[in-house]
């Protein structure tokens, strides 16, 4: 998988404690690339757009 035009950026619920981030590049067509941020050769998952979206939510409403 091609991922030279990923624009990885932190999540916005990663902490802020040294390093346990989760990085999100969601600027490819179809598809929405999730690594962990200390280890980023490591390996990547994923997800159909509206499989991240659905997951996104599911978030936000937990936090309610």
């Amino acid at each position: 998988m091609d991922m030279t035009d990923a624009r990885w950026r932190t999540a916005t619920r990663s902490s802020n404690n040294g390093g346990d981030c989760v990085e999100v590049a969601d600027n490819l067509p179809g598809r929405v690339l999730v690594r962990d941020s200390k280890d980023p050769d490591g390996g990547t998952l994923t997800f159909p757009p509206t499989a991240w979206a659905s997951f996104v939510e599911l978030v936000r409403q937990s936090e309610r």
